[in-house]
């Protein structure tokens, strides 16, 4: 398995935010017998985009281009872990604290995972596997979009940067 050095070269710097990433996967890993992930075996659905993410994606192989890390935003320190080859899932919240950077930092490196996190339920169901999608060329700018971020105009296919949505309701 990878290491907290692995985690602080791959993100630039050690900081109290990796190093809530770094306990969140390693606690994951041992409530769901979790190895790093080569492909999809692993989901982590992250509700915020802050340094931890970094960590947990060196740790456990999750990745926005394998398409098994995958964001919530929610402004919280908050993560959902899935197995997909047991089924099993758990969500890690960071339990509130009230300290400094510098005291958030020496606080999470010196402390055990279960005692930074509250094991909860998860809320969102496992997502399914990524999927491949045809792709177009928008007939206004020239680019190739993902057929699932393609919108009809008339017989224009259109991306969604190029395409005028139509809502009476926000205008």
């Amino acid at each position: 398995m990878k290491t907290w050095e692995d985690c602080v070269a791959f993100h630039g710097h050690a900081c109290g935010g990796l190093t809530i990433g770094y306990k969140a996967a390693l606690y994951a890993a041992k409530l769901l017998d979790l190895q790093f992930s080569d492909d999809e075996q692993v989901v982590c659905i992250s509700e915020n985009d802050a340094c931890g993410v970094d960590a947990i994606q060196v740790m456990l192989g999750c990745s926005i281009g394998k398409g098994n890390l995958l964001f919530h935003l929610r402004g919280k320190q908050a993560f959902s872990f899935y197995n997909r080859k047991t089924g099993e899932s758990v969500r890690l919240v960071l339990k509130p604290r009230e300290m400094s950077r510098e005291e958030s930092f020496a606080y999470y490196q010196s402390c055990d995972p279960a005692e930074m996190f509250t094991v909860k339920e998860t809320t969102l169901t496992l997502p399914e596997k990524a999927r491949l999608f045809d792709s177009y060329v928008c007939s206004c700018c020239g680019e190739v979009t993902g057929s699932n971020w393609i919108r009809l105009a008339g017989d224009k296919k259109l991306c969604l940067d190029c395409y005028e949505t139509y809502d009476r309701f926000h205008v």
